[in-house]
């Protein structure tokens, strides 16, 4: 649609941003202006081009141009002139329309034409001012569709909001049609005026297969042909395939006078189709408003491409990172329990693990940790980064920081991951007690120790906040210390990932105090139940994954 309002518009048409800077120019602009588009793009155009009828340069407090960007009415301009690249002053009438989003300005669209090759009006000239305003009307419509849909990675979300920027600015009915992974074509939205829910459910679901030979638009557009009209006429048409005959109820239920198929389009496939339907006798879908609708559907189609590739290496990453979480060792004293839950749908899968292990003195490590990265990437990664820590813990009997400091150095050399928080922890004690905890923090959030429920007040529960250190890959030999502390009977130590408490543009702070209550609070439960308490506590908003180990003391 964009490539078509350029090339196909008689008069000159400029898109510049909030700022004047021109964006884009069209063919027949460049022919008037004498310019290149390239050498006017990113230019002020209303230093670069706008005078005045002598050709001297404009005041910009008295630009009218500016102001259509400035207050967000159109405005229009008879006798000004527009500077060419050969230096002459252009005359020309001018009309320009802001582009607007969300009820804010974020450009304009300016019409012009020579005035000594043109004797049709443009300034105040009714049919040429809404013609503007339509296009750039048409121009918003394409930018929020584009802004929306790239901001989900989730197909559903994404066919979610297709529909309400059709309807009912294009659109009375509207319907996206997908095909999925076996074959197979479901009807996964549709929508209309409000009140007809009853009508909206009853056409969603699986359709026929659109493999049967058929003239019918949508089967045709599924197939890769290119988008449709549809009249009264071709409305009315017998259906010749079961698709066909689905898609011919659809149409005359909602009472359809004009229809418009357009295929859901990506560099890969035709991935569906949407069906836009009009019900007024004297509003048939044009030309152009096909156009529009197929440059929709080429948006909207590879949004979903993107979002069923992203969802296809987000489930692999999932699959891999689960299985490289290794089962917990079994003692007949300590409980262990952990959990990894990956990020909301739509979210990229991070390096998140957990991981426990005895070691040769007798003592059991605890690590809990979190890798630069994301999907398959932040898997083979933590992968690395684990397994060379249990080489290294393994090796030889020292303290928790050193065995960190070593990582630190062997990640540099032998790994590509640029960067890692992790704690390592020795739980150290006999099998009747007493218990103590040596660890060392790399930048991580700290471990939370919770007294057994009952004893001491649960407000004794509290964050141990010694041994921390920098993170894992910043360079410089920095300086690791251990932190030890007693671990009481019937106590429970939980690690856990920073998913567990952060969101992005709330208080880190106040999320760690909220975190502490809850697991005080449930902290009497069995351990696995405890571990699932804790694992709703993961905020509204969060868009990280979370892994998180719990151990327990035995109660003496």
């Amino acid at each position: 649609m964009l490539s078509s309002a350029f090339t196909g518009l008689a008069a000159g048409l400029l898109l510049l941003d909030a700022g004047g800077r021109i964006l884009a120019a069209n063919p027949r602009a460049v022919e008037l202006l004498g310019r290149p588009a390239i050498a006017m793009v990113g230019a002020d155009a209303h230093e670069l081009l706008h005078r005045d009828p002598g050709g001297a340069a404009i005041p910009r407090s008295r630009c009218l141009l500016l102001a259509v960007a400035e207050h967000g009415r159109p405005a229009w301009g008879e006798s000004d002139a527009f500077l060419t690249g050969d230096g002459r002053a252009l005359p020309v009438r001018w009309s320009a329309a802001p582009v607007v989003r969300e009820g804010r300005t974020v450009g304009l669209a300016v019409l012009f034409a020579d005035v000594a090759g043109s004797s049709a009006p443009v300034g105040r000239e009714a049919a040429r001012v809404d013609h503007l305003e339509d296009l750039t009307e048409r121009l918003t419509l394409v930018g929020e569709i584009t802004e929306v849909l790239s901001e989900t990675l989730d197909v559903e979300v994404a066919v979610d909001r297709l529909g309400p920027l059709i309807v009912p600015q294009l659109a009375d009915w509207v319907a996206v049609d997908l095909r999925t992974p076996d074959g197979d074509v479901r009807r996964v939205a549709v929508l209309g005026p409000e009140g007809r829910a009853s009508v909206l459910e009853a056409w969603r679901g699986t359709l026929p297969s659109p493999t049967a030979l058929s003239n019918s638009a949508l089967v045709r557009v599924l197939h890769g042909a290119e988008p449709q009209l549809l009249g009264i006429r071709e409305i009315a048409e017998p259906p010749d395939a079961p698709l066909a005959a689905v898609q011919t109820g659809f149409l005359r239920a909602l009472g359809a006078t004009s229809a418009a198929v357009v295929p859901l389009t990506s560099v890969r496939e035709t991935t569906g189709a949407i069906t836009a339907v009009r019900t007024g006798p004297d509003q048939p879908f044009t030309a152009s408003e096909l156009a529009l609708l197929a440059d929709i559907g080429h948006r909207a189609g590879m949004a979903i491409d993107n979002a069923r590739l992203f969802g296809e290496q987000r489930d692999i990453a999932t699959a891999m990172q689960h299985h490289l979480l290794t089962e917990l060792p079994r003692g007949p004293k300590l409980q262990l329990a952990a959990r990894y839950q990956p990020a909301p749908a739509g979210s990229r899968v991070g390096g998140d693990w957990y991981d426990a292990f005895p070691l040769r003195g007798g003592a059991t490590a605890l690590v809990i940790g979190d890798v630069v990265g994301h999907d398959l990437q932040a898997a083979a990664r933590m992968a690395q980064l684990r397994n060379i820590l249990r080489a290294l813990a393994w090796d030889r009997q020292e303290a928790p920081a050193a065995v960190v400091a070593r990582l630190d150095d062997a990640m540099t050399g032998l790994t590509d991951v640029p960067m890692a928080t992790m704690i390592l922890a020795y739980v150290e004690g006999s099998p009747d007690g007493p218990w103590r905890l040596r660890w060392t923090n790399a930048g991580h959030p700290p471990p939370l120790l919770l007294p057994a429920a009952g004893t001491p007040p649960s407000g004794e529960a509290h964050y141990l906040d010694a041994g921390q250190g920098l993170v894992l890959g910043a360079g410089g030999d920095p300086e690791r210390a251990d932190g030890v502390a007693a671990l009481p009977a019937g106590s429970t130590l939980l690690l856990f990932t920073d998913g567990l408490v952060e969101v992005p543009g709330t208080d880190i702070g106040a999320r760690l105090e909220g975190l502490r209550r809850h697991a005080a609070a449930v902290v009497g439960r069995p351990l696995e139940e405890f571990c699932d308490l804790v694992l709703r506590a993961v905020p509204p908003g969060s868009t990280d994954d979370t892994a998180l180990l719990a151990l327990r003391i035995p109660a003496g």
